[in-house]
Formats: structure tokens, C-alpha cells, sequence
């Protein structure tokens, strides 16, 4: 069975399980404490070097990185989120990119500093939190466009690429992200927010923030 090491409150871990899920396929969830240290655990390392999550074992295959996961997992599968067609499988590319790259990354400098840099112990950066909040105005608005032409992020089909804006943009309120500017953006989440690849993972992630901090 395939095994997925993650954390609940990681998004690019939940991405690969919701892919897991969206794709049918039954998996192992392994844990991984970070608070514990237990993904700079030895063992560990040898999954990952550098210590993230998530990491998948797929019988004696091992790999990193929640894009090249979830793209692994639905080749595997031959799924229709991501389809052989050139052009098609490029467009669903080129959001992954935009996603994880940009909007993951202004994502990554708020969600830091408004939820975890307390629980880590570390002072708000607020020149971090600024520049991401920055960047998210100029690239969200990117996005809702795009939606507001398409009922998906690639296209008129559901794909990886609305998978990973989903789990991407999951922490948004629990970071006290205001999107009701957008639209589209938001009515996207809401629908998506309802199927069972999500609530299998959680109700939200404002749900699963409210028992990691129950267990503090």
C-alpha cells in the first residue's frame, strides 16, 4: 500500500492527499512530528535530505516534492487530471508552477508569520509578512481572472491544478487572508471545499489547526 509521510497542517502534504484521494487511491497516512523533531530523525533523512514533508513510499520507490508526487500518482493511474495531451498536460503545468512557485511562496511568508512563527518561538518578520501580503494582491487577482473565464483553473476540466491552488490557498483564513474581493476564487473554493477528496482529508484547515492546538 502506498505509504504518504505528511502533517496536518502542511499544505503541500494535504495536497498529495487529497490527489490521493481524488484519484482513488487507499494509502497509508504516516504522521510526521515536527515539533517532535521526527523528520530530522535519521531514518527519516534517508526519505527526504532535507527533511520536509510530505514524502511518498510506493512499494520500494521513493520520492519528494508534493508537485512531483501527485504528477507520479496520476500518471501511474492514467487519470484524467492529468491528461496525456500535450498542450493540456502543459497548461495544468504552467499553474502547478504559478501556484507552487508564486502564490505558494507569498502563501508560505504569511501563514508563517501569522499562525506558526508564534508556536516556533520566533519573532514576526514583519518586512516578510509585508512583501507576502504584497505579492498575494498582485498575484490572486491573476487567478481570478483566469476563473472567471473557466469553471477550473486549467480549463473547463478539473485537474491537479485546481488540487494544488486548493490545498495552497487552504490556510487563508486561519491567516486572516481577506479574499472576498475575489469572486470567483472564492466560489471555486467553496465547491471544491464540498467534495470528498477534501473532507476526507479535513473539514478545513481551520479545523485541523484547532486540534494540533488542542494537543499543545
Amino acid at each position: 500500500m502506498l505509504k504518504i509521510y505528511g502533517a496536518d497542517l502542511s499544505a503541500p502534504a494535504n495536497k498529495v492527499r487529497m490527489a490521493a484521494h481524488a484519484l482513488g487511491i487507499e494509502y497509508q497516512y504516516i504522521r510526521v512530528s515536527i515539533k517532535e523533531g521526527e523528520n530530522r530523525a535519521e531514518e527519516y533523512l534517508k526519505k527526504h535530505p532535507a527533511g520536509k514533508v510530505p514524502v511518498i513510499e510506493d512499494d520500494d520507490f521513493i520520492l519528494f516534492e508534493s508537485d512531483a508526487i501527485i504528477r507520479y500518482l496520476a500518471e501511474k493511474n492514467g487519470s484524467s487530471l492529468y491528461p496525456r495531451g500535450q498542450k493540456q498536460r502543459a497548461l495544468i503545468d504552467q499553474w502547478m508552477d504559478f501556484t507552487s512557485i508564486h502564490i505558494g511562496g507569498a502563501m508560505g511568508r504569511v501563514v508563517f508569520n501569522r499562525v506558526f512563527a508564534s508556536f516556533a518561538g520566533v519573532p514576526v518578520d514583519e518586512r516578510s509578512l509585508k512583501d507576502g501580503m504584497k505579492f498575494l494582491n498582485r498575484l490572486l487577482p491573476v487567478v481570478d481572472r483566469q476563473l472567471s473565464k473557466t469553471a477550473h483553473l486549467a480549463g473547463e476540466q478539473f485537474s491537479l491544478a485546481d488540487i494544488g491552488l486548493l490545498a495552497t490557498m487552504d490556510p487563508a483564513e486561519v491567516a486572516e487572508i481577506d479574499l472576498a474581493r475575489y469572486a470567483h476564487l472564492v466560489k471555486w473554493r467553496e465547491d471544491l471545499a464540498q467534495k470528498e477528496f477534501y473532507t476526507r482529508c479535513h473539514s478545513s484547515y481551520a479545523e485541523s489547526l484547532k486540534k494540533f492546538m488542542a494537543k499543545r
